[in-house]
């Protein structure tokens, strides 16, 4: 029996990037792999417009590569600490922990209880997996985090802040960052100019009715003041973050990436504690 999500709906915002992967490993099959994400597809019923035009394969790309980055710095940490917390914050149905799994950290999930419940009938939490049913801003889930300074923890938010108030943000991180030494915060963000065109284009296309609000002018000095036991900052760019731009990509998709780049317009941030 097959999962149903209405179109037009909050839940349609967790199908939208397991869409997009798909599409990008049905494109680029020797760039993308996400056998989960491809599973899970065949396991929701849901009404995929089926575009897969320039402008959807661009998309696509955008949404797989910043899984791409997610998976990367995940694996670096865990090279360095192979027995720590991965903590995926606004887990959704993402699946960027099985990629990254080395056999031995462990993995929690963090979502809004509604969220949590689809993902546990989509994905049944796995060995050394935990299910977390928690709003982010409230910090009471960091009490279930397993942690020890030693092993570490790696906590990634994957196209989640996007939809915070910055105060929100900033308030979550300065508690992180006292809580978990040693932590490394990974997430993606975007400019003013960035967040305007994500309101303009693919909210307004999929007629999901959700804010955005959170965005970094210069990321590197903002995050940095937000909590004197954050150590470094480091902005990436969100394209390139962790492999460069392909040729099988085509010249146009590559001309924009470069232009989204090249503007601030995407970004990728890593926080360390």
């Amino acid at each position: 029996m097959k999962y149903h999500i209405e179109k037009n709906t909050v839940q349609e915002t967790l199908v939208i990037p397991l869409y997009a992967r798909k599409l990008a490993m049905e494109n680029y099959p020797g760039l993308f792999h996400d056998e989960e994400c491809r599973s899970l597809c065949e396991r929701i019923e849901y009404v995929y417009d089926g575009k897969t035009g320039l402008r959807e394969r661009i998309g696509a790309l955008m949404g797989a590569t910043r899984q791409y980055n997610m998976v990367c710095c995940c694996r670096r940490y865990l090279e360095a600490h192979p027995c720590a917390s991965v903590v995926n914050l606004g887990c959704g149905l993402d699946t960027t922990f099985y990629q990254a799994d080395n056999g031995t950290a462990r993995s929690y999930c963090i979502d809004l209880p509604d969220v949590i419940d689809i993902r546990r009938a989509l994905l049944p939490p796995r060995e050394r997996e935990t299910c977390i049913a928690c709003d982010l801003n409230d910090t009471r889930w960091f009490d279930e985090i397993d942690f020890d300074p030693e092993r570490g923890a790696v906590f990634f938010a994957s196209g989640v802040f996007y939809y915070f108030l910055k105060k929100d943000v900033e308030a979550l991180v300065a508690a992180m960052a006292d809580r978990f030494p040693g932590g490394l915060l990974a997430f993606d963000s975007t400019s003013e100019r960035g967040i305007r065109g994500m309101q303009k284009t693919w909210l307004n296309q999929a007629d999901i009715q959700v804010g955005t609000y959170f965005f970094l002018s210069d990321a590197e000095a903002e995050v940095a003041a937000w909590s004197d036991r954050i150590r470094k900052v480091t902005r990436k760019r969100y394209m390139t973050a962790y492999r460069p731009l392909q040729k099988q990509y085509g010249l146009l998709p590559n001309l924009v990436f470069r232009v989204f780049d090249g503007t601030n317009s995407g970004q990728f941030v890593e926080v360390e504690f």
